[in-house]
């Protein structure tokens, strides 16, 4: 059963060839660590952590690599402004260093909770200045860059494909909206290495062979990703704004770099949006984990709702939507924890889940064929065969869940159990809806009394 990959560079599916066989090499944009990480932000990494699911659940080795940007990605997309990371350490009293680690800490929690795989290698931006400081003196023997009284930059009008992944207009650009011109000769180009405006005041800078200063955003991921997966790649992953700007920078200099294609095939994950528009602090329904979790909701739940939507479209959230995704998902739960192991695939259920999430991770249409299993009460192994889906999913489907019961429960269940075994059904019966107010329901089988949490 073929793999199909919507491919941004094409703006088609097309079926899915390694360039070695049976070995995928991933790089997926990580997160910039000056600040928490919001569940818009969090949306990328399940889609990435989906992809690589999918294709291990197709006998794939994979290989993902991850950049954590803690140098160089300045505030403004224009090649202007403070270096976030700079900004994060003033404003903290912290050294960049520190601001780094502390926030790319908090980010592994989330991805924790989240169930979503650690990739085989995290790469910092600032422990790859060498390599990226190759990369630039290959542009520039090749005669791709040239001098700026603020940097070195790459000259896009040298590298005829430049609009390729964006369809970008690009003499239809207003130089005002993208970047101000100022000493640079074209309104795309970028900068590869940035010289510090007053030595010495930085945290973070580096001699080179230009002077004393930092790399640009757009040249980490290139360096790095030909460091540890090749100058060809097979997937490179990001959400959709970095296609315009970000991604098309990477394509630019690689290319030139070593004449090569950069990437076989780009995947790109839609915004998540609140009331029609993407999330942020000025439009709302912006959260973290952690926030969530405040909430009452299982991270768990937040992974379920994403997996609802196309990757390719925008999904539209709320604390409403959420709540319904979680009652969705406590059900799948609840029924799941009644599962008996009988040690058998049905193959016919597995086979059709495959169909779905082997069409461009179509995860709303490989959902409903789960549901669809569960609801056949003819339907044999399904156990075994949930848990081969849930290795695509990654809910931990079948986990059962620690259940904290507190001491006032177990007293009145201890009640309960004497009243059922004194025949007193009518105490029987109020101790139990007594149990199910305070938000526990109560199953009896012949081992005895069960309790299960109401959600």
């Amino acid at each position: 059963m073929v793999l199909r990959l919507y491919n941004t560079l094409s703006r088609k599916k097309e079926i899915f060839k390694p360039l070695k066989v049976g070995q995928v090499g991933i790089y997926s944009c990580g997160p910039t660590v000056y600040w928490k990480q919001h569940i818009g932000n969090l949306k990328a990494y399940l889609f990435s952590d989906l992809l690589r699911r999918t294709l291990e659940f197709n006998d794939y080795k994979t290989k993902q690599v991850i950049n954590v940007t803690d140098v160089g990605h300045l505030t403004s997309d224009a090649d202007e402004g403070e270096d976030k990371m700079e900004k994060a350490a003033a404003k903290e009293g912290k050294t960049a260093k520190e601001v780094a680690d502390y926030y790319f800490n908090l980010f592994l929690e989330d991805l924790e909770k989240l169930n979503i795989s650690k990739p085989d290698i995290w790469c910092r931006a600032t422990e790859h200045i060498k390599e990226q400081i190759a990369l630039i003196k290959k542009l520039e023997e090749k005669g791709y860059t040239y001098k700026t009284s603020d940097g070195i930059y790459f000259d896009t009008s040298k590298f005829k494909n430049y609009s390729k992944l964006a369809k970008l207009n690009i003499e239809g650009l207003e130089a005002g909206k993208r970047i101000d011109l100022k000493e640079k000769r074209n309104k795309t180009d970028f900068a590869l290495w940035k010289f510090s405006d007053k030595p010495g005041v930085r945290q973070q800078e580096w001699n080179s062979p230009w002077g004393l200063g930092f790399p640009g955003w757009h040249i980490e991921c290139s360096a790095m990703s030909m460091r540890y997966l090749g100058e060809t790649i097979d997937i490179h992953t990001g959400g959709i704004d970095h296609i315009p700007i970000h991604h098309t920078n990477e394509i630019a200099q690689s290319e030139c770099a070593t004449g090569k294609k950069f990437v076989n095939y780009w995947m790109h994950e839609n915004f998540l949006t609140f009331k029609g528009e993407k999330v942020s602090k000025s439009k709302g329904g912006l959260f973290t984990i952690s926030e969530l979790e405040e909430q009452g909701f299982d991270p768990l739940v937040y992974r379920y709702f994403i997996l609802t939507g196309s990757y390719r479209k925008p999904l539209d959230f709320s604390l409403e939507l959420l709540k319904t995704a979680q009652i969705s998902y406590s059900r799948l739960k609840n029924i799941l924890s009644e599962l008996e192991d009988d040690k058998t695939l049905n193959k016919k259920y597995l086979g059709e889940f495959k169909k779905e999430i082997n069409d461009d991770l179509n995860t709303p249409n490989a959902l409903q064929v789960l549901w669809r299993l569960i609801r056949d009460t003819k339907a044999k192994g399904k156990y075994q065969t949930i848990k081969e889906m849930d290795k695509v999913l990654g809910l931990k489907l079948l986990e059962k869940e620690k259940l904290n019961i507190p001491k006032e429960i177990s007293e009145l269940l201890k009640k309960r159990d004497e009243a059922r075994k004194n025949k007193d059904w009518i105490s029987s019966d109020k101790l139990r809806e007594e149990i199910r107010r305070k938000g526990f329901e109560i199953f009896d089988s012949p081992e005895g009394s069960k309790l299960k949490k109401l959600n």
